[in-house]
């Protein structure tokens, strides 16, 4: 929402009415326990729309998820799409048939409820399989369903790789130092346990790439003490560029960076050092299930997401199904493309 707002200036909407019901922890207990009145959401979704398309040309609405989410407290997208009076583009990961079973599933809630499906658009295709899912995606989705691929998106894997400053978000800290790294971003596949001598790990910041992210346990003072006196000495001989970060892992009350370190790392023009409390087990595989969100924040990351999906997406005919006077929803086997194209 915050992304949205502040990167189209939307100045003239409130935020209250941009999320009119947020369901944080706990919030499903209390609507099985009749705690919350389900005509209030339904009221709370309606006003807020109201107020969005009066000052408004465009009303985008994002179901975050399926189609299907929010039913356990009444409001799934689908339902909301429909009591709205909204077209429904459906995005699924790239593929061919785990893609079209999962987009099948949410067509299927669509048609429930009676919401139209202008268009599907497939994210983060293999590169090397664009053409052919492109190709097969396109035919499936005219003879099965009757409505056109709107967008085929190759995959582009810097979008995915967490800056500093999501880590920071991820583990609740802030970085000990090198804070003008913070949208430094990292490849996940190439995190680095650092387990080995001094030596070796000096070895590996001098033949790696320069743009890793080491991890490294709170107790290894040699390791630590190594990475700031190499960024030093790269620094101070211009011996090309070091764009490594650390990340050192404790746990509070058991194995914690001493004060001497600490004390050298704060007070050193030094490169990103993050403290966390988390295992080193623990920290990799956080780092690996989580999904970096965009952040306003991050303008970099902004516009090379707008610079790569803006060629690969039909906006013509995205505004063209939206705003067509056929409403109905399409049948699978009843309405071909080349007839939508006439509507």
């Amino acid at each position: 929402v915050c992304l949205m707002t502040e990167g189209f200036n939307l100045d003239h909407i409130d935020y209250e009415h941009m999320s009119p019901v947020i369901i944080p922890r706990g919030y499903t207990k209390k609507y099985i326990e009749g705690k919350i009145d389900h005509q209030d959401q339904l009221d709370k979704i309606m006003d807020s729309y109201d107020k969005v398309s009066g000052a408004s040309d465009i009303v985008l609405f994002e179901g975050t998820g399926h189609c299907a989410v929010g039913s356990v407290v009444g409001v799934n997208n689908a339902q909301v799409a429909a009591m709205l009076g909204a077209d429904v583009v459906l995005v699924a990961n790239g593929g061919l048939g785990s893609a079209f079973d999962e987009l099948e599933l949410n067509r299927v809630i669509c048609q429930h409820y009676g919401v139209r499906i202008a268009g599907v658009v497939i994210n983060k295709v293999i590169p090397s399989k664009y053409e052919q899912t492109k190709d097969y995606m396109t035919k499936a989705l005219k003879e099965m369903w009757g409505v056109p691929l709107l967008g085929c998106v190759p995959d582009r894997p810097f979008l995915g790789c967490p800056a500093l400053m999501d880590l920071e978000t991820l583990f609740k800290t802030k970085l000990m130092n090198g804070d003008q790294h913070r949208f430094r971003h990292y490849n996940v596949a190439d995190i680095n346990l650092v387990t080995t001598s001094l030596t070796q790990f000096l070895e590996n910041l001098r033949n790696k790439p320069s743009r890793t992210l080491y991890v490294c346990h709170a107790t290894r003072d040699d390791l630590i003490l190594g990475f700031m006196a190499e960024y030093q000495r790269r620094s101070s001989k211009k011996k090309g560029s070091f764009e490594a970060a650390l990340l050192v892992c404790g746990r509070e009350g058991k194995y914690q960076l001493c004060a001497e370190v600490k004390d050298m790392i704060m007070g050193l023009d030094c490169a990103p050092v993050m403290v966390v409390d988390y295992s080193t087990h623990q920290a990799m595989q956080m780092i690996h299930s989580y999904t970096p969100k965009f952040n306003i924040e991050d303008r970099h990351r902004v516009a090379i997401a707008v610079e790569h999906y803006e060629p690969y997406i039909d906006f013509d005919e995205l505004l063209r199904r939206t705003t067509s006077s056929d409403s109905s929803f399409n049948e699978p086997g009843t309405i071909k493309l080349e007839d939508l194209k006439q509507i």
